[in-house]
């Protein structure tokens, strides 16, 4: 049992309202998974640039020569910000590639949560309230977010292990349910050139659109044949650089309810997730239909 939430913003006005309303609704479904918690905010890009969110478990030692020590190779463009346990380096877009592979070499702890143009991704260990009070969400503006709280099941409860997962530029993916054929699944797209940081299923179903993306699918024509070739109990949501996507499998058993107004469109795996949105008591309100794709996209929506 798992908790998410999701919101995307058709009203810029509420944009810089993101992270309290994101923060509000990840927190109340704490019940659903105290384990971990994690959130992706997607904001609009910066031209020319681009950002890599990173955790260390020594941040302390990692963070405050992280900046000198990535100068040679994002040709000085490398900027730090901290934020506790992570930190989100912005490079030059043409620089991005190379920092990222440059990370690994600079520290067994460092860990990549997420890059892109628009996506930061803060995820730990602990209680949703306690995460996004550790990183300051609620201060955060943006145009679409997801949050996932976890109960552990299959996996150990770590930081990798927690959601949002990240497999793409500017693609996350937050799951509840279980999938019963990752593992031929994650040889096969091993085969194709993925890399994976964990054994936990949902990274899996990132990697699967990650892929299906990269073969010039859009978001939406991806989840669609994930009804085709993932097995098991999911819903997920993912986020995009622009889109926001909701899929339950043809038995629907996970719960999810959904919200939509002419200022946003949002999810949750409980309705008492979305009470503290505004304009909620005249929303349209429905539950996802089994086997469905729904879709959204910025660049319909402006």
């Amino acid at each position: 049992m798992c908790g998410i939430v999701g919101l995307f913003l058709k009203d810029p006005t509420l944009e810089p309202q993101l992270g309290t309303l994101l923060a509000d609704m990840l927190v109340t479904m704490t019940d659903r998974g105290p384990d971990s918690a994690g959130l992706a905010i997607y904001g609009p890009p910066t031209p020319g640039l681009s950002k890599i969110t990173v955790q260390s478990a020594q941040a302390l030692v990692d963070f405050p020569t992280l900046e000198q020590r990535l100068a040679e190779v994002s040709g000085g463009s490398a900027r730090v910000a901290v934020k506790s346990s992570h930190a989100v380096i912005t490079v030059a877009s043409d620089r991005l590639e190379a920092t990222r592979a440059a990370l690994k070499g600079l520290s067994s702890d460092l860990r990549v949560m997420g890059a892109g143009e628009s996506v930061e991704i803060y995820k730990e260990v602990g209680l949703p309230k306690d995460v996004v009070e550790r990183f300051g969400i609620a201060g955060m503006s943006g145009t679409h977010g997801i949050g996932h709280t976890r109960m552990a099941t299959e996996s150990a409860v770590t930081t990798m292990g927690a959601h949002p997962f990240s497999t793409g530029a500017d693609q996350c993916l937050v799951h509840n349910g279980s999938l019963s054929n990752h593992n031929n699944l994650r040889r096969s797209l091993a085969r194709d050139g993925m890399a994976f940081e964990t054994q936990n299923d949902s990274e899996v179903a990132a990697a699967y659109l990650t892929t299906a993306m990269a073969r010039g699918r859009d978001l939406g024509a991806a989840l669609a044949g994930a009804l085709e070739d993932l097995d098991g109990f999911f819903t997920f949501v993912v986020g995009t650089k622009s889109g926001f996507g909701v899929l339950r499998d043809p038995i629907a058993c996970k719960p999810a309810i959904m919200a939509e107004t002419d200022r946003y469109v949002a999810f949750g795996s409980e309705y008492r997730a979305l009470v503290g949105l505004p304009g909620i008591e005249t929303a349209r309100v429905w539950e996802p239909e089994p086997a469905t794709v729904y879709f959204w996209d910025q660049r319909q929506a402006a």
